[in-house]
């Protein structure tokens, strides 16, 4: 054991792929391996996600994390420096006792979780295991699968500055039998959707996750256009591709008002108006998934939601679930949803990761492994989705060295692991 001890921690400030500040650890054994990772932060944010550290004050706008660098190397350091890096769990319980808040407020959660996955790394290297296998071997799976993408390809909402109503149109290539053959699936629609919005002057311009922001007054208009680009690809819309929705309802969601401003087509809508809503999308176009159609303390139009539509869709919750196993629960007993969006910065660990996939899939509900919009290169969510054999993973667009990161990892782990293909099931 003495020679996978944790002999050494240090973070540093990086930036991610909007350009703002991040941390990045690395964690060095006592029998010289190495593990490094950086997190990643997000712009559409649920109440209860895990607390992410900022600086505050002038320098990078506030958003600096000098103070969770330091807490790094300060309290975290001391509290695992010497630990066996093979005991995953016994280290992120002390990261997280060594924070003692609720949401992980103190110390930061974006340094608890830099040092967890840096950890893990180290003793994938230790045990010379490929990531995804030694996450397998922590997630209890004995056989890991490569994960269908679902492909953002029309944004808007809070990554794309509110120039749609709703926030992602994916699309997710249903008759891939293969990673590769699903990314190129992806990339010909990606592609195509491209040449429909220059035909029809449209803006081309790049969302947060590498998406085409294309500012469509409605949903309806922009299902119609990604409809039109899998055809313009060469592929059948329903067989090839389908359709995966992110509405991001919490960023639409007017307190005062009580209803949910949809500003590009001047409305509001209650949630029974937004459920008519998904539900008319479902009749006319070939969705399977839609995520936070309701906001995040919606539990009432959940419920009405999940039993209108939960027996035809994959009824996702991000802001819903913030990768909390206590929010989870409550979902289940709620019988609210049918998924849950995962990512690894909402919860704080990767243990509580874990445990929150490993409660959804005893409860039927799919996870959805998911990268951020503000993401580093950071590629151990792909390890993540193959590891856990999630069947399902969200990076952004065919675009952007930090989404391609994680995509070119699936094509990696796909050649050396013959991992079999979840595919649309």
């Amino acid at each position: 054991m003495s020679d996978s001890r944790i002999q050494s921690i240090r973070a540093r400030q990086v930036l991610d792929s909007r350009g703002r500040p991040t941390v990045e650890v690395d964690v060095h054994l006592a029998d010289g391996s190495f593990g490094r990772a950086s997190v990643p932060s997000g712009a559409s944010t649920g109440t209860h996600e895990a607390h992410e550290l900022r600086d505050g004050g002038i320098e990078w706008q506030g958003r600096g994390v000098r103070r969770a660098v330091a807490n790094v190397g300060g309290p975290l350091a001391a509290a695992v420096t010497g630990l066996d890096a093979l005991a995953q769990r016994e280290v992120d319980t002390r990261l997280v006792d060594a924070d003692g808040s609720p949401r992980l407020e103190r110390l930061g959660a974006n340094a608890v979780l830099g040092v967890s996955l840096a950890v893990c790394r180290a003793a994938a290297a230790r045990q010379r295991q490929p990531l995804y296998a030694r996450i397998a071997e922590l997630a209890g799976i004995a056989e890991p699968a490569m994960p269908m993408p679902m492909v953002n390809i029309l944004s808007g909402g809070l990554h794309a500055g509110r120039g749609m109503d709703v926030q992602d149109f994916l699309v997710v290539p249903a008759g891939a039998r293969s990673i590769e053959e699903a990314i190129d699936f992806a990339g010909r629609v990606r592609n195509a959707a491209v040449r429909v919005m220059e035909a029809r002057g449209l803006p081309t311009l790049l969302a947060d996750e590498g998406g085409l922001s294309p500012g469509l007054a409605t949903g309806r208009d922009a299902l119609l256009l990604l409809v039109e680009s899998i055809e313009r690809a060469g592929l059948r819309p329903g067989a090839d591709a389908v359709i995966a929705i992110d509405v991001a309802a919490t960023a639409l969601w007017d307190g005062a008002a009580g209803a949910y401003r949809l500003a590009r087509e001047g409305r509001m809508a209650s949630s029974d108006e937004m459920i008519a809503m998904a539900a008319g999308w479902a009749d006319e176009f070939p969705i399977v998934s839609i995520e936070d159609a309701l906001d995040e303390e919606d539990w009432t139009g959940w419920r009405r939601l999940t039993e209108r539509l939960g027996r035809r869709l994959r009824l996702v919750g991000d802001d819903l679930f913030t990768t909390s196993l206590d929010r989870l629960a409550q979902g289940i007993a709620q019988q609210a949803a049918n998924g849950v969006l995962v990512k690894l910065n909402q919860n704080g660990t990767l243990s509580g990761t874990l445990d929150v996939v490993a409660a959804a899939r005893a409860a039927g509900y799919a996870p959805v492994i998911s990268a951020r919009s503000g993401e580093t290169e950071d590629p151990f969510i792909a390890d993540l989705a193959v590891g856990t054999a999630a069947g399902q993973i969200k990076i952004g667009s065919l675009r952007c060295g930090e989404r391609l990161a994680k995509y070119n990892q699936l094509l990696r782990i796909e050649e050396e692991s013959r991992a079999p293909f979840a595919g649309l099931a």
